[in-house]
Protein backbone atom coordinates (compact mmCIF):
# COMPACT_ATOMS: atom_id res chain seq x y z
CA UNK A 1 0.00 0.00 0.00
CA UNK A 2 1.40 3.49 -0.94
CA UNK A 3 1.74 5.92 1.77
CA UNK A 4 3.52 9.27 3.01
CA UNK A 5 5.63 9.32 6.06
CA UNK A 6 5.26 12.16 8.23
CA UNK A 7 7.96 12.69 10.40
CA UNK A 8 7.07 14.29 13.61
CA UNK A 9 9.53 17.00 15.23
CA UNK A 10 7.14 17.84 17.96
CA UNK A 11 4.48 20.08 16.69
CA UNK A 12 0.57 20.70 17.67
CA UNK A 13 -0.49 20.36 14.21
CA UNK A 14 1.05 17.30 13.01
CA UNK A 15 -1.78 15.10 13.67
CA UNK A 16 -3.42 17.43 11.58
CA UNK A 17 -1.16 17.08 8.25
CA UNK A 18 -1.84 13.43 9.26
CA UNK A 19 -6.14 13.95 8.90
CA UNK A 20 -5.54 16.23 5.72
CA UNK A 21 -3.35 13.72 3.98
CA UNK A 22 -5.73 11.20 4.81
CA UNK A 23 -8.71 13.06 3.43
CA UNK A 24 -7.11 13.30 0.54
CA UNK A 25 -7.51 9.75 0.24
CA UNK A 26 -3.60 9.10 0.49
CA UNK A 27 -2.23 6.51 3.31
CA UNK A 28 0.22 8.44 5.84
CA UNK A 29 1.67 7.43 9.11
CA UNK A 30 3.53 10.02 11.72
CA UNK A 31 6.59 8.67 13.13
CA UNK A 32 9.23 10.91 15.08
CA UNK A 33 11.60 12.10 13.38
CA UNK A 34 14.39 10.16 15.26
CA UNK A 35 12.21 6.74 15.11
CA UNK A 36 11.04 6.40 11.84
CA UNK A 37 10.59 2.51 9.19
CA UNK A 38 13.51 1.68 6.76
CA UNK A 39 12.47 3.84 3.59
CA UNK A 40 11.05 1.22 0.78
CA UNK A 41 8.84 1.10 -2.17
CA UNK A 42 5.94 1.57 -0.66
CA UNK A 43 6.65 5.24 0.65
CA UNK A 44 5.50 7.91 -2.43
CA UNK A 45 6.82 11.32 -0.40
CA UNK A 46 7.89 12.68 2.85
CA UNK A 47 6.37 15.44 5.28
CA UNK A 48 8.42 17.03 7.72
CA UNK A 49 6.54 18.97 10.30
CA UNK A 50 7.02 21.98 12.22
CA UNK A 51 8.38 22.00 16.05
CA UNK A 52 8.35 24.54 19.15
CA UNK A 53 11.81 24.79 18.95
CA UNK A 54 14.10 26.76 16.92
CA UNK A 55 16.41 25.13 14.48
CA UNK A 56 19.22 27.88 16.14
CA UNK A 57 18.75 26.15 19.33
CA UNK A 58 21.19 23.43 20.44
CA UNK A 59 18.57 21.24 21.48
CA UNK A 60 16.34 20.88 18.69
CA UNK A 61 16.06 18.12 16.73
CA UNK A 62 18.78 17.00 14.51
CA UNK A 63 18.05 14.50 11.57
CA UNK A 64 19.92 12.94 8.62
CA UNK A 65 18.38 13.68 5.48
CA UNK A 66 20.63 11.48 3.22
CA UNK A 67 18.31 8.59 2.79
CA UNK A 68 15.36 10.89 1.84
CA UNK A 69 16.52 14.35 -0.07
CA UNK A 70 17.11 13.41 -3.62
CA UNK A 71 15.94 10.46 -3.68
CA UNK A 72 11.76 10.92 -2.94
CA UNK A 73 9.54 13.87 -3.13
CA UNK A 74 9.83 15.85 0.36
CA UNK A 75 7.98 18.86 1.93
CA UNK A 76 9.27 21.00 4.92
CA UNK A 77 6.75 22.51 6.87
CA UNK A 78 7.99 25.75 8.88
CA UNK A 79 10.37 23.93 10.82
CA UNK A 80 11.09 21.52 8.14
CA UNK A 81 11.54 24.28 5.89
CA UNK A 82 14.07 26.52 8.66
CA UNK A 83 15.81 22.64 8.84
CA UNK A 84 16.08 22.37 4.81
CA UNK A 85 17.70 25.71 4.72
CA UNK A 86 19.27 26.14 8.01
CA UNK A 87 21.91 23.15 7.88
CA UNK A 88 22.42 23.04 4.00
CA UNK A 89 24.42 26.71 3.56
CA UNK A 90 21.35 29.00 4.65
CA UNK A 91 20.74 31.25 7.27
CA UNK A 92 17.82 31.07 9.93
CA UNK A 93 17.69 34.39 12.40
CA UNK A 94 15.01 35.74 14.54
CA UNK A 95 12.66 37.73 13.07
CA UNK A 96 12.18 41.25 14.29
CA UNK A 97 8.75 40.97 13.08
CA UNK A 98 6.97 37.94 14.03
CA UNK A 99 4.35 36.31 11.84
CA UNK A 100 1.71 34.70 13.53
CA UNK A 101 -1.94 33.96 12.05
CA UNK A 102 -3.13 35.25 8.72
CA UNK A 103 -1.01 36.24 6.16
CA UNK A 104 -0.96 36.72 1.88
CA UNK A 105 0.94 35.30 -0.96
CA UNK A 106 1.97 38.50 -2.11
CA UNK A 107 3.62 36.94 -5.10
CA UNK A 108 3.68 32.91 -6.48
CA UNK A 109 5.89 31.15 -9.33
CA UNK A 110 2.85 29.72 -10.54
CA UNK A 111 4.96 27.53 -13.32
CA UNK A 112 6.17 25.33 -10.01
CA UNK A 113 3.75 22.49 -9.49
CA UNK A 114 2.99 23.00 -5.99
CA UNK A 115 1.37 26.32 -6.33
CA UNK A 116 -0.34 24.92 -9.34
CA UNK A 117 -4.09 26.82 -9.53
CA UNK A 118 -3.20 28.46 -5.87
CA UNK A 119 -4.78 31.53 -6.19
CA UNK A 120 -2.71 35.27 -6.34
CA UNK A 121 -3.00 36.86 -2.49
CA UNK A 122 -3.96 33.34 -1.14
CA UNK A 123 -3.98 33.44 2.67
CA UNK A 124 -1.95 31.23 4.75
CA UNK A 125 -1.14 31.15 8.43
CA UNK A 126 1.86 31.55 9.73
CA UNK A 127 3.21 30.33 13.47
CA UNK A 128 6.92 30.78 13.85
CA UNK A 129 8.88 33.39 15.25
CA UNK A 130 12.42 32.57 13.33
CA UNK A 131 12.71 33.37 9.47
CA UNK A 132 14.89 32.30 6.75
CA UNK A 133 17.40 35.28 5.90
CA UNK A 134 19.16 33.67 3.42
CA UNK A 135 19.04 30.45 1.47
CA UNK A 136 21.38 28.15 -0.08
CA UNK A 137 23.08 28.63 -3.15
CA UNK A 138 20.84 25.72 -5.29
CA UNK A 139 17.47 26.75 -3.97
CA UNK A 140 14.82 28.62 -5.75
CA UNK A 141 12.22 31.07 -3.66
CA UNK A 142 9.07 29.94 -5.21
CA UNK A 143 6.23 32.22 -2.62
CA UNK A 144 6.71 35.12 -1.14
CA UNK A 145 4.59 37.18 1.79
CA UNK A 146 4.29 40.76 2.53
CA UNK A 147 6.86 40.18 5.66
CA UNK A 148 8.33 37.21 4.13
CA UNK A 149 10.47 36.58 1.55
CA UNK A 150 11.03 32.90 1.65
CA UNK A 151 7.57 32.04 2.44
CA UNK A 152 8.34 28.98 0.02
CA UNK A 153 11.51 27.33 -1.94
CA UNK A 154 12.54 24.79 -3.95
CA UNK A 155 15.60 23.14 -4.50
CA UNK A 156 17.28 22.68 -7.30
CA UNK A 157 17.12 19.33 -9.77
CA UNK A 158 15.41 17.24 -6.80
CA UNK A 159 11.80 17.13 -5.95
CA UNK A 160 12.48 18.83 -2.46
CA UNK A 161 10.03 21.57 -1.53
CA UNK A 162 9.89 23.57 2.05
CA UNK A 163 7.11 26.34 3.11
CA UNK A 164 6.99 28.42 6.14
CA UNK A 165 3.30 28.59 6.49
CA UNK A 166 0.91 26.11 7.27
CA UNK A 167 -1.26 24.14 4.93
CA UNK A 168 -2.76 21.56 7.04
CA UNK A 169 -4.84 24.49 8.91
CA UNK A 170 -8.21 25.68 8.11
CA UNK A 171 -7.00 29.22 8.02
CA UNK A 172 -4.98 28.51 5.13
CA UNK A 173 -7.50 28.79 2.49
CA UNK A 174 -5.89 27.13 0.01
CA UNK A 175 -4.22 24.50 2.04
CA UNK A 176 -5.72 21.24 0.91
CA UNK A 177 -5.41 22.38 -2.52
CA UNK A 178 -1.53 22.80 -2.19
CA UNK A 179 -1.42 19.53 -0.09
CA UNK A 180 -3.21 17.72 -3.31
CA UNK A 181 -0.76 19.09 -5.69
CA UNK A 182 2.18 17.82 -3.51
CA UNK A 183 0.84 14.34 -3.20
CA UNK A 184 -0.73 13.84 -6.41
CA UNK A 185 1.49 15.81 -9.19
CA UNK A 186 4.87 15.68 -7.35
CA UNK A 187 4.74 12.10 -5.11
CA UNK A 188 2.10 10.55 -8.16
CA UNK A 189 -0.19 9.31 -5.33
CA UNK A 190 -3.05 7.79 -6.74
CA UNK A 191 -5.53 8.60 -4.16
CA UNK A 192 -7.71 5.25 -3.54
CA UNK A 193 -7.06 4.51 -0.10
CA UNK A 194 -11.08 4.99 0.53
CA UNK A 195 -12.89 3.32 3.93
CA UNK A 196 -14.18 0.83 1.26
CA UNK A 197 -10.65 -0.34 0.57
CA UNK A 198 -9.57 -0.06 3.95
CA UNK A 199 -12.40 -2.82 5.21
CA UNK A 200 -11.74 -4.93 2.29
CA UNK A 201 -8.00 -4.80 3.22
CA UNK A 202 -8.46 -5.37 6.66
CA UNK A 203 -11.27 -8.22 6.87
CA UNK A 204 -8.67 -10.11 4.90
CA UNK A 205 -5.75 -8.76 6.92
CA UNK A 206 -7.67 -10.36 9.67
CA UNK A 207 -9.00 -13.39 8.45
CA UNK A 208 -5.25 -14.25 7.57
CA UNK A 209 -3.73 -13.06 10.74
CA UNK A 210 -6.23 -14.70 13.18
CA UNK A 211 -6.74 -17.72 11.13
CA UNK A 212 -9.41 -20.34 13.44
CA UNK A 213 -8.08 -18.16 16.80
CA UNK A 214 -10.65 -17.28 19.14
CA UNK A 215 -10.80 -13.63 20.49
CA UNK A 216 -12.17 -11.67 23.29
CA UNK A 217 -13.04 -7.81 22.56
CA UNK A 218 -13.69 -5.20 25.56
CA UNK A 219 -16.86 -3.42 24.62
CA UNK A 220 -17.25 0.39 26.11
CA UNK A 221 -20.65 1.03 23.90
CA UNK A 222 -18.17 4.23 22.10
CA UNK A 223 -17.83 4.81 18.71
CA UNK A 224 -14.20 2.86 18.45
CA UNK A 225 -14.60 -0.71 20.13
CA UNK A 226 -18.24 -0.90 18.74
CA UNK A 227 -16.69 -0.63 14.78
CA UNK A 228 -13.82 -2.49 16.11
CA UNK A 229 -16.43 -5.34 17.18
CA UNK A 230 -17.76 -4.97 13.77
CA UNK A 231 -14.97 -5.46 11.53
CA UNK A 232 -14.02 -8.27 13.32
CA UNK A 233 -17.10 -10.15 13.34
CA UNK A 234 -16.86 -9.89 9.81
CA UNK A 235 -13.71 -11.60 9.64
CA UNK A 236 -13.80 -14.78 11.80
CA UNK A 237 -17.57 -14.43 12.07
CA UNK A 238 -18.40 -16.39 15.98
CA UNK A 239 -15.04 -16.66 17.01
CA UNK A 240 -15.50 -13.25 18.38
CA UNK A 241 -16.49 -12.94 22.18
CA UNK A 242 -17.61 -9.20 23.20
CA UNK A 243 -17.53 -8.20 27.10
CA UNK A 244 -19.15 -5.05 28.56
CA UNK A 245 -18.32 -4.49 31.70
CA UNK A 246 -20.76 -2.26 34.19
CA UNK A 247 -18.42 -0.60 35.91
CA UNK A 248 -20.98 1.87 37.73
CA UNK A 249 -19.61 5.04 36.14
CA UNK A 250 -21.60 4.78 33.21
CA UNK A 251 -24.31 6.84 31.88
CA UNK A 252 -27.75 6.70 33.21
CA UNK A 253 -29.61 3.21 32.02
CA UNK A 254 -26.26 2.52 29.60
CA UNK A 255 -25.12 -0.86 30.39
CA UNK A 256 -28.89 -1.96 29.55
CA UNK A 257 -29.09 0.34 26.31
CA UNK A 258 -26.09 -0.60 25.06
CA UNK A 259 -26.63 -4.46 25.41
CA UNK A 260 -30.37 -3.51 23.45
CA UNK A 261 -28.47 -1.84 20.87
CA UNK A 262 -25.98 -4.92 19.95
CA UNK A 263 -28.60 -7.73 19.71
CA UNK A 264 -29.39 -6.40 16.13
CA UNK A 265 -25.60 -6.31 15.20
CA UNK A 266 -24.91 -10.50 15.25
CA UNK A 267 -22.50 -9.15 17.90
CA UNK A 268 -21.79 -12.25 20.65
CA UNK A 269 -21.85 -9.64 23.65
CA UNK A 270 -21.42 -10.56 27.30
CA UNK A 271 -22.71 -8.13 29.69
CA UNK A 272 -21.53 -8.24 33.47
CA UNK A 273 -22.45 -6.54 36.00
CA UNK A 274 -19.33 -5.17 38.22
CA UNK A 275 -20.60 -2.25 39.58
CA UNK A 276 -20.70 -2.62 43.38
CA UNK A 277 -16.82 -3.76 43.04
CA UNK A 278 -15.59 -0.84 41.46
CA UNK A 279 -17.60 1.53 44.34
CA UNK A 280 -15.94 -0.54 47.05
CA UNK A 281 -12.42 -0.09 46.00
CA UNK A 282 -13.29 3.74 44.92
CA UNK A 283 -14.33 4.76 48.31
CA UNK A 284 -12.38 7.72 49.98
CA UNK A 285 -9.69 7.78 46.70
CA UNK A 286 -9.86 11.93 45.95
CA UNK A 287 -6.66 11.86 43.58
CA UNK A 288 -7.26 11.90 39.84
CA UNK A 289 -4.71 9.35 38.84
CA UNK A 290 -5.59 7.09 41.21
CA UNK A 291 -9.20 7.20 40.92
CA UNK A 292 -8.26 6.38 37.12
CA UNK A 293 -5.39 3.54 38.21
CA UNK A 294 -8.34 1.96 40.49
CA UNK A 295 -10.59 2.03 37.68
CA UNK A 296 -8.49 0.90 35.61
CA UNK A 297 -6.95 -2.48 37.62
CA UNK A 298 -10.39 -3.16 38.63
CA UNK A 299 -11.50 -3.61 34.85
CA UNK A 300 -8.31 -5.70 34.10
CA UNK A 301 -9.10 -8.31 37.14
CA UNK A 302 -13.02 -8.22 36.19
CA UNK A 303 -12.07 -8.39 32.34
CA UNK A 304 -9.52 -11.19 32.94
CA UNK A 305 -12.38 -13.67 34.74
CA UNK A 306 -14.77 -13.36 32.13
CA UNK A 307 -12.24 -14.05 29.15
CA UNK A 308 -10.77 -17.04 31.27
CA UNK A 309 -14.30 -18.38 30.63
CA UNK A 310 -14.00 -18.60 27.41
CA UNK A 311 -11.88 -21.93 26.38
CA UNK A 312 -8.63 -21.28 24.20
CA UNK A 313 -9.08 -17.35 23.80
CA UNK A 314 -5.18 -16.29 22.10
CA UNK A 315 -6.19 -13.15 21.20
CA UNK A 316 -7.14 -9.57 22.58
CA UNK A 317 -9.04 -7.22 20.50
CA UNK A 318 -9.04 -3.44 21.09
CA UNK A 319 -10.15 -0.16 20.03
CA UNK A 320 -7.10 1.65 19.63
CA UNK A 321 -7.27 4.03 17.60
CA UNK A 322 -4.18 6.11 15.56
CA UNK A 323 -4.16 9.43 18.08
CA UNK A 324 -3.65 6.54 20.93
CA UNK A 325 -0.60 5.23 19.46
CA UNK A 326 0.98 8.62 18.58
CA UNK A 327 0.30 10.27 21.69
CA UNK A 328 2.07 7.48 23.72
CA UNK A 329 4.82 7.33 21.87
CA UNK A 330 7.39 10.60 23.48
CA UNK A 331 9.42 12.17 20.57
CA UNK A 332 12.46 12.46 22.36
CA UNK A 333 13.17 16.21 22.82
CA UNK A 334 10.23 18.28 21.21
CA UNK A 335 7.37 16.62 22.53
CA UNK A 336 6.00 14.58 25.76
CA UNK A 337 3.40 11.98 26.23
CA UNK A 338 0.60 14.19 27.91
CA UNK A 339 -1.43 11.26 29.14
CA UNK A 340 -1.46 6.80 29.22
CA UNK A 341 -4.31 5.49 27.17
CA UNK A 342 -6.48 2.86 28.77
CA UNK A 343 -6.06 1.32 25.43
CA UNK A 344 -2.02 1.38 25.11
CA UNK A 345 -0.14 -1.30 27.11
CA UNK A 346 -0.75 -2.98 30.38
CA UNK A 347 -3.93 -5.44 29.81
CA UNK A 348 -2.04 -7.82 27.59
CA UNK A 349 1.14 -8.33 29.96
CA UNK A 350 -1.41 -9.91 32.47
CA UNK A 351 -3.30 -11.56 30.68
CA UNK A 352 -1.26 -13.73 28.30
CA UNK A 353 -2.94 -12.74 25.09
CA UNK A 354 -1.22 -11.53 21.72
CA UNK A 355 -2.57 -7.99 20.70
CA UNK A 356 -5.15 -7.15 17.41
CA UNK A 357 -5.79 -3.97 17.21
CA UNK A 358 -8.14 -3.42 13.22
CA UNK A 359 -8.04 0.36 13.83
CA UNK A 360 -4.98 1.65 15.54
CA UNK A 361 -4.22 3.35 12.01
CA UNK A 362 -7.32 5.38 11.93
CA UNK A 363 -8.22 8.89 13.16
CA UNK A 364 -11.73 9.58 15.11
CA UNK A 365 -13.45 11.23 11.91
CA UNK A 366 -12.22 8.22 9.98
CA UNK A 367 -13.64 5.34 11.94
CA UNK A 368 -16.62 6.90 11.53
CA UNK A 369 -16.86 6.98 8.06
CA UNK A 370 -15.54 3.19 8.40
CA UNK A 371 -18.42 2.21 10.66
CA UNK A 372 -20.97 4.10 8.08
CA UNK A 373 -18.91 1.20 5.10
CA UNK A 374 -20.07 -1.31 7.70
CA UNK A 375 -23.61 -0.57 8.03
CA UNK A 376 -24.03 0.72 11.69
CA UNK A 377 -26.40 2.81 12.93
CA UNK A 378 -26.03 6.95 13.10
CA UNK A 379 -26.95 6.99 16.37
CA UNK A 380 -23.91 4.65 17.30
CA UNK A 381 -21.44 6.32 15.26
CA UNK A 382 -22.60 9.87 15.99
CA UNK A 383 -22.22 9.25 20.01
CA UNK A 384 -19.91 11.34 22.20
CA UNK A 385 -16.64 10.49 23.13
CA UNK A 386 -16.95 9.31 26.68
CA UNK A 387 -13.61 9.12 28.72
CA UNK A 388 -12.75 5.25 29.68
CA UNK A 389 -13.25 5.75 33.52
CA UNK A 390 -16.42 7.50 32.77
CA UNK A 391 -18.43 9.24 35.66
CA UNK A 392 -15.14 8.40 37.87
CA UNK A 393 -13.37 11.60 36.72
CA UNK A 394 -16.78 13.67 36.41
CA UNK A 395 -16.43 13.34 40.33
CA UNK A 396 -14.32 15.82 41.20
CA UNK A 397 -13.60 14.05 44.95
CA UNK A 398 -14.22 10.66 45.91
CA UNK A 399 -17.00 8.26 44.19
CA UNK A 400 -19.89 6.91 46.21
CA UNK A 401 -23.12 5.35 44.70
CA UNK A 402 -24.93 8.89 45.78
CA UNK A 403 -23.07 11.16 43.96
CA UNK A 404 -23.36 8.39 41.17
CA UNK A 405 -26.95 8.64 40.76
CA UNK A 406 -27.16 12.85 40.90
CA UNK A 407 -24.79 12.75 37.97
CA UNK A 408 -26.35 10.19 36.26
CA UNK A 409 -29.79 12.52 36.46
CA UNK A 410 -28.42 15.53 35.33
CA UNK A 411 -26.21 14.31 33.01
CA UNK A 412 -29.45 12.62 31.09
CA UNK A 413 -31.25 15.78 31.64
CA UNK A 414 -28.50 17.82 29.30
CA UNK A 415 -27.88 15.00 26.89
CA UNK A 416 -31.37 14.84 26.01
CA UNK A 417 -31.78 18.32 26.32
CA UNK A 418 -29.07 18.46 23.52
CA UNK A 419 -30.63 16.15 21.53
CA UNK A 420 -34.43 17.86 22.02
CA UNK A 421 -32.93 21.34 20.74
CA UNK A 422 -31.16 19.57 17.40
CA UNK A 423 -27.52 20.85 19.38
CA UNK A 424 -26.05 17.12 20.27
CA UNK A 425 -24.36 16.52 16.50
CA UNK A 426 -23.06 20.00 16.51
CA UNK A 427 -21.26 19.55 19.52
CA UNK A 428 -18.25 17.54 19.71
CA UNK A 429 -18.58 16.29 22.95
CA UNK A 430 -20.58 17.34 26.31
CA UNK A 431 -21.05 16.09 30.05
CA UNK A 432 -21.47 17.38 33.65
CA UNK A 433 -18.89 17.70 36.20
CA UNK A 434 -20.28 17.15 39.53
CA UNK A 435 -17.56 19.92 41.60
CA UNK A 436 -16.45 19.30 45.13
CA UNK A 437 -18.43 22.48 46.18
CA UNK A 438 -21.54 23.13 47.70
CA UNK A 439 -23.44 26.42 47.79
CA UNK A 440 -26.23 28.32 49.31
CA UNK A 441 -29.30 28.37 47.96
CA UNK A 442 -33.44 28.85 48.39
CA UNK A 443 -36.75 26.12 47.59
CA UNK A 444 -39.59 27.08 48.76
CA UNK A 445 -39.28 28.95 51.65
CA UNK A 446 -35.84 27.08 53.17
CA UNK A 447 -32.07 27.47 53.08
CA UNK A 448 -30.35 24.39 50.96
CA UNK A 449 -26.94 23.84 51.58
CA UNK A 450 -26.14 21.64 47.92
CA UNK A 451 -24.10 20.58 45.31
CA UNK A 452 -23.10 22.59 42.09
CA UNK A 453 -22.54 20.78 38.49
CA UNK A 454 -20.64 22.53 35.47
CA UNK A 455 -21.97 21.86 32.25
CA UNK A 456 -19.57 21.00 29.78
CA UNK A 457 -20.02 21.28 25.39
CA UNK A 458 -16.99 21.53 23.20
CA UNK A 459 -16.67 21.60 19.20
CA UNK A 460 -13.86 19.81 17.46
CA UNK A 461 -12.61 17.52 15.47
CA UNK A 462 -10.31 15.20 16.93
CA UNK A 463 -10.15 16.03 20.39
CA UNK A 464 -6.80 17.49 20.26
CA UNK A 465 -7.80 21.39 20.62
CA UNK A 466 -11.58 21.99 21.67
CA UNK A 467 -13.62 25.02 21.81
CA UNK A 468 -16.52 25.70 24.23
CA UNK A 469 -19.52 25.82 22.67
CA UNK A 470 -21.67 28.79 22.50
CA UNK A 471 -24.90 27.46 23.39
CA UNK A 472 -28.34 29.84 23.80
CA UNK A 473 -28.63 30.88 26.74
CA UNK A 474 -32.28 29.97 26.81
CA UNK A 475 -31.28 26.36 26.27
CA UNK A 476 -29.12 27.08 29.30
CA UNK A 477 -31.39 28.17 31.26
CA UNK A 478 -34.00 25.50 30.66
CA UNK A 479 -31.33 22.87 31.34
CA UNK A 480 -30.19 25.04 34.64
CA UNK A 481 -33.82 24.45 35.87
CA UNK A 482 -34.55 21.56 34.75
CA UNK A 483 -31.22 20.15 36.87
CA UNK A 484 -32.30 22.06 39.94
CA UNK A 485 -36.13 20.87 40.22
CA UNK A 486 -35.57 17.34 39.64
CA UNK A 487 -32.46 16.37 40.65
CA UNK A 488 -32.39 16.35 44.16
CA UNK A 489 -28.81 17.39 45.71
CA UNK A 490 -28.15 19.94 43.08
CA UNK A 491 -29.04 23.64 43.87
CA UNK A 492 -26.50 25.20 41.45
CA UNK A 493 -25.59 24.84 37.62
CA UNK A 494 -22.60 26.67 36.14
CA UNK A 495 -21.42 26.74 32.27
CA UNK A 496 -17.55 26.19 31.52
CA UNK A 497 -16.52 28.56 28.87
CA UNK A 498 -12.76 27.10 28.91
CA UNK A 499 -11.02 26.08 25.36
CA UNK A 500 -8.54 23.07 25.03
CA UNK A 501 -5.88 24.56 25.44
CA UNK A 502 -5.48 25.76 27.91
CA UNK A 503 -7.90 23.42 29.55
CA UNK A 504 -8.60 20.29 28.83
CA UNK A 505 -12.00 18.47 27.93
CA UNK A 506 -12.09 16.47 31.03
CA UNK A 507 -11.79 18.09 34.22
CA UNK A 508 -9.46 15.17 35.78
Amino acid sequence: MEKILILDFGSQYTQLIGRRVRELNVFCEIHPFNHYPAIDDSVKGVILSGSPYSVRDEKGPRIDLSGIRGKLPLLGVCYGAQYLAHFFGGEVAASDSREYGRANLKWIDGNNLLFKHISDNSQVWMSHGDTIVRLPKNYKVIASTENVEYAAFKVDNEPSYAIQFHPEVYHTTEGTRLLQNFLVDICGCSQNWTPDSFVEATIAQMRQKLGNDKVVLGLSGGVDSSVAGVLLHRAIGTNLTCIFVDNGLLRKNEFQDVLESYKGMGLNVIGVDAKEKFWNDLQGIRDPEKKRKTIGRNFIEVFDVEAHKIQDVKWLAQGTIYPDVIESVSVNGPSATIKSHHNVGGLPEKMKLKVVEPLNLLFKDEVRRVGKTLGIKDELLGRHPFPGPGLGIRILSDVTPEKVRVLQEADAIFTQALREWGLYDKVWQAGVMLLPVQSVGVMGDERTYENVVALRAVASTDGMTADWVHLPYEFLAKVSNDIINKVRGINRVVYDISSKPPATIEWE
